[in-house]
């Protein structure tokens, strides 16, 4: 499968954005298999791009197309069937259920269309250093052990597409380092496109593509 955006701009962002940006107003496509790295400043546009590109929001001139098919003519159940199938994403507000525990989380997204069996979540949580954290509340989890939670739920599913936006923002080098490996060991697995949206570049990401928004 291929994305492709066509002439893609916020409805609230004036033409002008496009002279100064490498995705706003241009044609681009992105294959599976690809790493790439788009640096965002904040007030760039970065987190409406991914929710442009999971279909959240369609407040946007122009086109997004996964295969043939725009987005802007699915319905609801092409959405639930491309989001199970088809992409994956770790937004920046994580949007995990604080009443439940980590390991329902987790567990709760693995059942919508398994990747990996039930004890998968346990090694990659072993991994992230959050192995003991199974059993206690999303909610009192710190944010960076949250930012954990969203980066294996994430991996819990079959993917063409991981979307990131500023997947470590509270993570130390070493944890951002251990996260991004999982990524990327992950998406090899489905011969998958990362799509990392964050404000700057990142050394420990192979990047195959760089943009500046």
């Amino acid at each position: 499968m291929q994305l492709r955006i066509q002439q893609l701009l916020p409805v609230y962002f004036d033409e002008a954005r496009k002279s100064n940006s490498d995705i706003w107003g241009k044609d681009l496509s992105f294959s599976k298999g690809e790493m790439i790295k788009i640096v965002a400043p904040s007030g760039s546009g970065k987190t409406s791009l991914v929710h442009f590109l999971y279909g959240m929001r369609q407040d946007y001139n122009g086109s997004i197309l996964y295969g043939d098919k725009n987005i802007k003519q699915f319905g609801a159940e092409d959405f639930a069937l491309h989001r199970k199938d088809n992409i994956s994403v770790v937004f920046q507000d994580l949007r995990l259920f604080p009443e439940q525990t980590v390991g329902e989380n987790l567990e709760i997204k693995r059942q919508l269309n398994p990747f990996h069996p039930s004890e998968k979540i346990k090694e990659m949580a072993e991994r992230l250093g959050i192995g003991n954290k199974l059993q206690s509340k999303a909610k009192i989890c710190s944010y960076g052990e949250q930012q954990r939670v969203a980066i294996i739920r994430s991996l819990l599913q079959p993917f063409d597409f991981l979307l990131l936006d500023e997947p470590f923002s509270h993570l130390d080098n070493n944890n951002s380092e251990k996260a991004m490996e999982l990524m990327l060991e992950e998406a090899k697995q489905r011969e998958a496109c990362i799509i990392f949206a964050d404000l700057e570049r990142i050394d420990y990401f192979p990047y195959t593509k760089l943009f500046h928004l």
